[in-house]
């Protein structure tokens, strides 16, 4: 795996190379079984995990960050190219971030590019906030914390 690397502003890109092909980094992100890298570490939920592989399908999953933190996420599908790049709108409709699904181009969209590389694959991952959001609400987002979380998620996944 590389070090990451990113850039601010109304979002953030992370790039990482896995020593597998493009099609099982895709499945990593898309099969509900092969999902348990999202995890945090040392938490399992007793929910399972939902993908309806389909625009307009939706990923959820619970998110567990301590034993009194717990919450949906997930995301609605825009985009499925199988091993090459995968777009969804970030959150769940009674999670975090919350979304509504009648007005996704106001909530976090995050794509994911799958390149095949001499190494495996090459993935880039971009979160992007919505062009409307004020630079105050933007600010805001950015504080979340949402870079230091996906970073942490991404870092799990191993081949």
């Amino acid at each position: 795996m590389t070090a990451p690397t990113f850039s601010l502003g109304r979002g953030f890109t992370l790039t990482r190379t896995f020593e597998a092909p493009p099609d099982m980094v895709f499945s990593a992100w898309t099969e509900p079984k092969s999902l348990g890298w999202f995890f945090n570490p040392g938490f399992t939920s007793d929910l399972p995990t939902k993908v309806d592989l389909r625009v307009g399908g939706a990923w959820r999953q619970e998110m567990i960050v301590n034993t009194e933190t717990r919450y949906m996420t997930g995301g609605i599908f825009r985009e499925i190219d199988p091993g090459k790049k995968l777009v969804f709108t970030w959150g769940a409709v009674d999670g975090w971030p919350k979304i509504d699904p009648e007005q996704l181009d106001q909530s976090p969209q995050v794509t994911i590019l799958f390149r095949e590389v001499a190494e495996g694959t090459q993935m880039v991952f971009r979160v992007e906030l919505p062009d409307q959001l004020t630079e105050p609400e933007t600010a805001e987002w950015m504080s979340t914390g949402m870079l230091a979380g996906w970073t942490m998620t991404i870092d799990r996944l191993k081949f």
